[in-house]
């Protein structure tokens, strides 16, 4: 049970402070309500490029790093389809440096042309490098499309195409931040040695001044019914053949989601799910395979992924993966293999309240869906699904007309003449 309390300042910025005072630190977690879900089609990747720009400086503190590095803090972000999360821990001590670096760039974020084109150059970098240049690292950027015809899901975090990040000018940087980075649009966590008054003064005397205004609603189209399944397939240096399945799923906040959750666990999670047991253990089609939902706060995805084994077609492996899925559908699971599920899903809950900043995040994630203590009911709604939920979600979700196929095929290698191999090296 995570213990905490709530307010809201005037401006519209929500606060959540757990006090734990087993530990001599303290965390800031700043969730702002913008994803790459809220970018236009023209202009994507801007949530992820604000992830950048906000560690470039505000008006008055040039370098977000050093002063928090002067008090050994430590400081990290990360942007998805649906927020963008900046934090820090410092020492109980030391945390008002905190209050005054994450205040000061919501209000006053530098935006300077030399600022932008370094971080336009940096993102590009990690576009290529991480999405272009690396094996399977283009998947998503042909998953998402496949899957998603109208929903701004789409396009994957980084963005559709680099353009669009090369094209970014300063007026459409500004009215982006303007737009979704204010207190209206976050929500603030203290966790850790803290008193929840103090950090209220604190959230006061830094926040409190922040000017605010309408909250940001979304108007988003609505991805309709797959009623077709879809096919990709690909060709790429990479070094095996690897199979992609996609399906859709409820939203995050739906009741049917937790049903879909622990269906990918059924399937895909650890060396004793239903895909590997029977598809890397007992035939051995793959050398890895999993099964994952997305948990977008929007209807999202279930995935199954896996790396063939050398001489293994994909249409083998795709139509022993179909089987399994089939069997989920067809019969009801036996009540024993689901608590076994469960009983991972609730380890997994556990061990993720040890960290004081893991709490800090699952609160600030809770609230936004609606209600922070959403964090202490997962459990219990996980607890909750029967043998029955699953069969219903399998049936609904698993419907070969709502998934969407990629095959990841590896390029076939030519085998070059040795003398021509040394010729080639005498030329590099």
């Amino acid at each position: 049970m995570i213990h905490f309390e709530e307010f809201t300042l005037a401006n519209g910025l929500r606060c959540i402070v757990h006090e734990d005072h087993t530990t001599p630190m303290a965390v800031l977690d700043v969730l702002y309500n913008v994803g790459s879900r809220d970018e236009e089609s023209s202009h994507t990747g801007f949530a992820h490029l604000f992830e950048h720009l906000m560690f470039s400086g505000s008006v008055n503190i040039p370098s977000y790093d050093e002063p928090l590095q002067r008090v050994g803090g430590e400081n990290n972000a990360f942007t998805s389809p649906d927020v963008t999360n900046y934090y820090l821990t410092v020492s109980a001590a030391n945390l008002e440096t905190g209050f005054w670096l994450e205040s000061d760039r919501m209000l006053n974020l530098a935006f300077s042309e030399n600022g932008l084109a370094v971080q336009r150059k940096v993102v590009v970098e990690e576009f290529k490098q991480n999405y272009l240049n690396q094996p399977y690292g283009d998947v998503w950027l042909k998953l998402r499309p496949l899957a998603y015809q109208h929903h701004p899901y789409q396009w994957a975090t980084i963005g559709k195409e680099i353009s669009h990040i090369e094209n970014a000018v300063m007026d459409d940087v500004r009215a982006f931040f303007k737009k979704h980075y204010a207190p209206q649009n976050a929500i603030l966590v203290v966790a850790g040695a803290v008193t929840v008054v103090e950090a209220q003064r604190l959230a006061e005397k830094w926040f409190g001044p922040i000017p605010g205004g309408p909250r940001y609603e979304r108007q988003l189209p609505v991805e309709p019914r797959q009623t077709e399944a879809r096919f990709l397939e690909v060709t790429a240096d990479v070094p095996l053949d690897a199979l992609y399945k996609v399906y859709h799923m409820p939203a995050r906040t739906a009741p049917e989601y937790y049903s879909v959750d622990l269906l990918g666990d059924l399937l895909g999670r650890g060396k004793s799910s239903r895909l590997y047991q029977q598809l890397v253990k007992e035939q051995p089609l793959f050398n890895s395979i999993s099964a994952t939902a997305t948990g977008s706060l929007e209807p999202g995805l279930l995935v199954i992924s896996g790396k063939l084994n050398t001489g293994v077609t994909l249409e083998a492996a795709d139509a022993a993966v179909e089987a399994v899925v089939a069997a989920l559908r067809d019969e009801e699971v036996p009540t024993a293999e689901l608590e076994k599920v469960k009983n991972q899903a609730e380890a997994s809950i556990v061990f993720g309240e040890i960290e004081l900043l893991h709490r800090a995040m699952n609160l600030a994630y809770s609230k936004l869906m609606g209600n922070a203590n959403m964090v202490n009911e997962e459990s219990a709604r996980l607890q909750a699904v029967t043998p029955a939920d699953l069969q219903t979600a399998a049936r609904e979700v698993l419907r070969p007309d709502n998934c969407s196929t990629l095959y990841y095929r590896a390029q076939a290698t030519t085998i070059v003449p040795e003398a021509t191999e040394v010729a080639l090296s005498a030329e590099e």
